[in-house]
């Protein structure tokens, strides 16, 4: 990198690591052996992708810093099960990521914080995709495992969980990152689940129930589907919710049990 006179770009959130103890235990956290293909986004220093490429079978890394292109040119040249791809792993269509792989893929990657919920939600509905395992701010790494009826149960913690079965895997202190940002991170890994039920209109119940934080959800469920409280209270019993709870007072199954009635009530409630 120094030869190479590259400058950490702060708009990329470009953090990388070195410690090679650390990148192995991300490895290791991933659960990946020989038989697996590997999705890394951010491919950085190349660091990760090094020791990536010595427990799976392929990687595939995208990287959309150009200034890179050398560095990592150069670093795999003699790699032949990896693969290096300059282009925005956000912006690249799903159909195109998927058919760099023969069939399920795990992603492991150190994502710049920015991207994270984004990226996320991209690949969790994919049924190539095996598990996810990410480097991301404690913070949000504490929102998406949280439990119900807590601080940082929220939208985000509802969506991860319903999507798929989550965990925290390791705490890495800020001082393990060059250069070192403002916060620590966690490496969180999340293997997907089958839909229980139709994911458009959970997302959609889950969202209009969070809407306003301190408002009970008979109240936030009547204005965001603008339709009568006494209508929405009627649902709420038949799924045997309390009218006076807040969105974080729901469980995932109570969330599931209004999606799944909403079917059987939709054209009563008059919701378009």
């Amino acid at each position: 990198m120094e030869l190479n006179n590259f400058k950490f770009n702060k708009k990329l959130g470009q953090n990388f690591i070195f410690d090679n103890n650390l990148l192995c235990a991300i490895a290791k956290d991933s659960g990946i052996n020989k038989d697996d293909e590997v999705l890394e986004i951010g491919a950085g220093a190349g660091t990760l992708t090094n020791v990536l490429k010595d427990v799976c079978k392929k990687v595939v890394s995208y990287e959309i810093d150009n200034n890179l292109k050398d560095i990592l040119t150069q670093k795999f040249k003699d790699t032949k099960n990896v693969e290096i791809i300059f282009k925005d792993a956000l912006k690249t269509d799903l159909k195109e990521i998927e058919n760099n792989f023969d069939g399920q893929f795990h992603i492991v990657a150190n994502l710049p914080y920015y991207i994270t919920t984004p990226l996320i939600f991209k690949f969790i509905q994919s049924k190539k995709v095996a598990s996810i395992t990410i480097m991301v701010q404690k913070e949000v790494a504490n929102r998406m495992v949280a439990n119900v009826s807590t601080s940082d149960y929220g939208i985000l913690s509802v969506m991860l969980q319903f999507y798929g079965d989550v965990k925290i895997c390791r705490i890495v202190k800020r001082q393990m990152f060059t250069p070192m940002p403002n916060v620590d991170s966690a490496v969180v890994n999340i293997v997907p689940k089958p839909n229980v039920c139709d994911a458009q209109i959970f997302s959609d119940i889950v969202h209009k129930s969070f809407a306003m934080r301190r408002k009970t959800i008979l109240n936030n469920l009547s204005s965001g589907f603008d339709v009568d409280k006494v209508v929405i209270s009627n649902w709420l019993t038949l799924c045997n919710i309390p009218v006076s709870a807040r969105a974080e007072n729901l469980s995932i199954e109570d969330f599931v049990k209004l999606t799944k009635t909403f079917d059987t009530i939709s054209s009563y409630l008059s919701i378009k």
